[in-house]
This record gives C-alpha cells, sequence and structure tokens, in this order.
C-alpha cells in the first residue's frame, strides 16, 4: 500500500522556472523566513551582510548606508538631501550617519578644486578597513583590535566653575540639550553633555547669559558634517573663555538710627539724638 506525504507539495507547485531559486530554510517544518530568489540582470547593489545584519548600527543607519552605497558618483548626500528623501528629519538623519562614520562606512574628506574652492566630498565604503590603516586611532599599530568605546578619542577638557552648584550645573545641562534645536547636528550623548556642562557653568558664572553662551556654541559652525560635535563645542568652551566680570566692591549697609521718643508727642521714631519727630519739628511755629 502506498503511503503520501501530506506536507509534499503537488508537483506542480514543487518547481520552479527560469531564475527563480527557493530557500525553503529548515526541515523541521516550522515557521520562519523563506526566500524566494530572482537573479538580478541590472540595476543591483552587492551589500556586504556585515552592514546589511549589522550589530550595533541602528535601522536607519543600515537603510542610509544601504542607500548611500546604491547611489551613483556624485550623487548629493547630505543631511538636508537625504532628509527631503526620508521622513525621520535632519536630527536623526544626521545621528544615522554619524554612526555610519564611526564604525567605518563614510568618510568625510575636503579637497580643493580648481579655482581655489575647498569642497567636503563624502567616500562611501562598502568594506570598512579595507584601505591599509584607513581607520586605525592614531598612534595605535595597524591590526590591533579595540573595543567601540576605546576607539573613541578623549574630548579636550573644559573650563570648571569656581562654585558647581547643582542648579548652575543643571542650567548649563538644559542649555546644551537644546543645542539641536538650532543645529542639528548638535545633537549630544548623556555622557558628552556631562562632561561639557562646568564648561557651560564657568561661562554662566562670569555673568554670560544663556542666549550669549547659546550664541558663541552655534554661530559659524563649518559648513560639512561634524564628526566630533562635543569636541567642537570643548574647544569653543574653553578657547572663547571670556575673562571674569569687574569686581565690584559691596555698598555698604544702610545706617539706621536708634529709636528716640518725640518730646513733644511722645511718639517713637528713629533718629541720632533725641529730640522731636518729623512731624513736631514741620509744626513749630516760624519765629516772629
Amino acid at each position: 500500500m502506498d503511503f503520501q506525504n501530506p506536507s509534499a507539495p503537488p508537483h506542480a507547485q514543487s518547481g520552479f522556472t527560469g531564475n527563480k531559486h527557493p530557500n525553503r530554510g529548515p526541515r523541521s517544518g516550522v515557521g520562519g523566513l523563506i526566500h524566494e530568489h530572482t537573479r538580478h540582470t541590472s540595476r543591483f547593489t552587492v551589500i556586504g551582510n556585515h552592514l546589511a545584519q549589522h550589530p550595533e548600527l541602528s535601522g536607519l543607519a543600515i537603510g542610509l548606508g544601504v542607500r548611500i552605497q546604491s547611489l551613483p558618483p556624485g550623487a548629493q548626500v547630505d543631511i538636508k538631501t537625504l532628509a527631503a528623501r526620508f521622513p525621520e528629519g535632519t536630527t536623526r538623519i544626521a545621528a544615522a550617519l554619524r554612526e555610519l562614520e564611526t564604525h567605518g562606512y563614510l568618510r568625510r574628506e575636503r579637497a580643493r578644486i580648481p579655482g581655489g574652492r575647498i569642497v567636503t566630498r563624502t567616500v562611501s565604503c562598502n568594506q570598512p578597513g579595507s584601505r591599509k590603516d584607513a581607520h586605525e586611532p592614531r598612534g595605535i599599530a595597524p591590526g590591533t583590535k579595540h573595543k567601540k568605546q576605546e576607539r573613541r578619542r578623549a574630548l579636550p577638557p573644559v573650563p570648571r566653575p569656581a562654585c558647581p552648584s547643582p542648579t548652575l550645573l543643571q542650567q548649563a545641562t538644559d542649555l546644551l540639550a537644546g543645542l539641536r534645536r538650532h543645529d542639528p547636528r548638535l545633537l549630544l550623548s548623556e555622557c558628552d553633555t556631562a562632561h561639557l556642562a562646568p564648561g557651560v557653568a564657568a561661562w554662566l558664572e562670569r555673568d554670560v547669559g544663556p542666549t550669549a553662551v547659546r550664541h558663541a556654541l552655534t554661530t559659524d559652525l563649518p559648513p560639512e558634517v561634524l564628526r566630533r560635535p562635543a569636541a567642537l563645542l570643548a574647544h569653543r568652551l574653553t578657547r572663547q573663555l571670556p575673562p571674569p566680570p569687574p569686581f565690584a566692591p559691596a555698598a555698604p549697609p544702610p545706617v539706621r538710627h536708634p529709636l528716640q521718643t518725640c518730646d513733644v508727642c511722645d511718639r517713637a521714631f528713629r533718629a541720632p539724638h533725641p529730640g522731636r519727630c518729623r512731624d513736631c519739628r514741620t509744626n513749630l511755629p516760624e519765629a516772629a
């Protein structure tokens, strides 16, 4: 007696013709991903799994990385151009580009073109680290492995306030957190904000208002993508630190005379010597 396998598809459905190559996945029959591949013959880009399945990049960064690698040379990939194409907005686009730069998928280079003008070019790397020593930290032997947090250079030191009160530091932290509203490239991490807050507090302590501090940090920024915005802010906080305000001697306390009793009406009044109150002195008859 013949037995039929109920899980096997009918013969008419079991074959794929042309360029389709099915990948049925596990044989156990459990649910999961099934690929149905059709071979590309034009308009396709080869993307490495190291990008498509990167364990540390965000989904937006992976998507932008794939998008940029698929574009032809000379295409515009600045923040505003990408934000016009995708709905995430300039702040998230800028953060995703920084992720790609951190992991070596993007590199910014400045070049002088005919006529003397300097432009910024974006280099897309489909295999980070393929260029020898291209992404090794300075002073480190080529090929040395580093953890992600060790690859980042420490931020420059910043000024310190003489009296770092919690209220002053909180005001400085709030100011730094609001810089991204003025320029999306100034989106700072919590760690960078904590490092820069004492520097901002030192400015506020010197009678510099929040508006003036914000103007000093956000005016005349470079037009290209800021690779290390926190380092740029630390540099400005240190190099442009204003002097302390001029010394102003404390005003002398007001003189407070003792209480006296009026010789005429017995009313209490303050005066250096006993005598008559103001009303009684005013009401004196004029001398004949």
